[in-house]
Formats: C-alpha cells, structure tokens, sequence
C-alpha cells in the first residue's frame, strides 16, 4: 500500500476498519497538525484513539502503546513513538499488521501506450509477491510524482520477488513502518 492511502497496489487483503471521527483522507501533504487537531487526538478517548490508530498500523499492540502514552505535544514526538514502536513488533505481530493492510486500487493510469500493459503487469507482480511471501506487498511511495507511482511501484516489487524470505521481512517491515508514520502524520492532522 502506497503512503496517504494513495493507490498504487493491486488490491491486497482486508480494508482497516473506519476510524471514528479521525479520517483519514486520500493523499495530503505531511505537514504539521494544527494544534487543535493534535489536541483532539490527544483528547480522544482510548477505546477511540486505539481504533483511529489501528487505521495506520493493523497491530493492537502498536495501537494500544501509542494510545497509552498520551499526550504528545506535538507531531515529532508522535512519529518518533509510532516508528519506535513499529521496531518493537514481533514477527507475528508484522504478520498480523501486513494481513489487515487495505485493498488499494492500481495506480492512477497515465495516459498513452503501454498503461494497460503495465497494470496488468503489476496485477501479476502482487499475485507472484503473495505467493511467494504469504503476505501483502506493502510499499511507501511518500515524496513519489503521481506520474512515477507505477514504474516505482513495479521496479519495486520486482527487486523484493529476488529477495530470500528473510530479507523480505525486514524489507517489509521497514515499509509497514514508513507506512504508519504517513497515516500517524494525517491522521494526527485530521483528527475531529
């Protein structure tokens, strides 16, 4: 899945549950959160912001960690919590949070020759990188042109079908993380 939601994948397993009164929305720029918006994420109760943050990493335990050490004062303090406690994850735990990674739709087609052709080659690309790893492609694109989502996103998917299982873990793992601190990021900026 491509950061902020923006498509890029074939879809891939099971769509987060929605998160209430904390969109997220499509792809926005990583910016500071208003203070207010901050405030409100703070403020939410814990049964709610657990939810909210399960939209940005499908592990409970990363959800409940982030949620236990409320307050932040302010969006740097709240990546650097959500990336250390991405690190923390256990093997199954990465498991369990790759499984509850969102369908995401190909990328925006551009036009002239050869989009058909590329689509379909990355359709195969995500049924070959989930065969052979039993989990979903998951992959940052942050800071990508629109325009480049598709070649990245193929030449990545790839170079990690060439990876051993082991490496692709850690590969993995690396994207899940970059992927929660995009969606930590908008959500802490979206909170209402």
């Amino acid at each position: 899945m491509l950061s902020g939601d923006t498509p890029a994948a074939r879809p891939l397993t099971r769509p987060h549950p929605p998160a209430p009164r904390c969109g997220i929305p499509g792809r926005t720029p990583r910016t500071e959160p208003a203070t207010a918006d901050l405030a409100r994420f703070n403020a939410l109760p814990h049964d709610r912001a657990v939810a909210a943050l399960l939209t940005c990493c499908g592990c409970l335990r990363w959800a409940e960690r982030i949620a236990a050490h409320r307050p932040y004062p302010d969006l740097a303090s709240l990546l650097a919590a959500g990336d250390e406690a991405g690190y923390d994850l256990t093997p199954t735990e990465q498991a369990v949070a790759l499984a509850q990674e969102a369908p995401a739709p190909l990328p925006p087609a551009r036009p002239g020759p050869g989009t058909l052709a590329a689509h379909t080659a990355l359709r195969a690309a995500h049924a070959a990188y989930e065969l052979r790893f039993r989990h979903a492609f998951v992959i940052c694109l942050d800071g990508y042109r629109d325009d480049e989502l598709m070649d990245q996103t193929l030449h990545a998917i790839r170079t990690r079908l060439a990876h051993e299982p082991d490496e692709e873990r850690t590969v993995a793992a690396d994207q899940l993380r970059r992927l929660a601190g995009v969606r930590l990021g908008q959500l802490a900026a979206t909170c209402r």
